[in-house]
């Protein structure tokens, strides 16, 4: 016995990726990095579409000929770039300030993020089109948010249903928050991620071809 105790002692253990000092907060923090991004954008995205509806600068606009795809992607771009620097904020002071574990590109975790965020903008102004007010579009947060919470990867799904796993599978921060573990913890590659990132940009230009229809009940062009 003390002959194996030695030998156990004695033994090396390496880790091909991360170190042994990594805790269940280091496995989760990626996703939680992609799910504030996505949250944030969605609530601030769908209430200033929304405001922008209610208040009448989108009828507005509607009675002019331009046509309803110049007028979704205007507010996309528009807002966009607002999401890219609330995405970049986020991920570094999460990385560099908060001390989240950080072993890949951080170029490759602003390519996710953002595309997170212009999945969750795009999904925000489409719910808010269906919302009368702002009340409405937060209780938009139950059916469309806490699904991705627990759907999404940031708790372990692989031994529930397989309905549930293919509910996962539907949803953006799915896709996201795989991205971010693999780069954050796995240092993978631009190939490694390239999936992710295909069906990232695959939902927002769902997301914003459904927009331009729902502009349909406001104005036929």
């Amino acid at each position: 016995q003390s002959l194996r105790a030695n030998q156990q002692s004695s033994m090396n253990v390496e880790y091909y990726h991360g170190s042994e000092d990594l805790g269940l907060f280091d496995y989760v923090g990626p996703a939680l990095i992609g799910f504030f991004v996505f949250f944030f954008v969605f609530i601030v995205g769908g209430v200033s579409f929304l405001r922008e509806r209610t208040q009448g600068t989108l009828e507005r606009l509607l009675a002019t000929p331009i046509r309803r795809s110049e007028i979704v992607f205007g507010y996309l771009a528009g807002f966009g770039l607002f999401t890219i620097l609330q995405s970049l904020v986020i991920a570094s002071f999460s990385i560099y300030i908060l001390g989240v574990f950080m072993d890949g590109n951080f170029f490759y975790v602003l390519i996710v993020t953002i595309l997170l965020a212009l999945a969750a903008l795009s999904l925000g102004t489409l719910v808010s089109a269906f919302a009368e007010n702002e009340f409405q579009m937060i209780q938009f947060i139950p059916l469309i948010i806490v699904p991705q919470v627990f759907f999404s990867g940031l708790f372990p799904i692989e031994g529930l249903g397989t309905w549930v796993q293919v509910i996962g599978q539907m949803m953006p921060l799915t896709y996201g928050a795989e991205a971010m573990r693999g780069i954050m913890l796995r240092e993978a590659s631009f190939a490694e991620i390239q999936l992710e990132v295909y069906i990232l940009l695959g939902f927002t230009a769902l997301f914003t071809t459904l927009n331009i229809f729902a502009l349909k009940k406001h104005r036929r062009l």
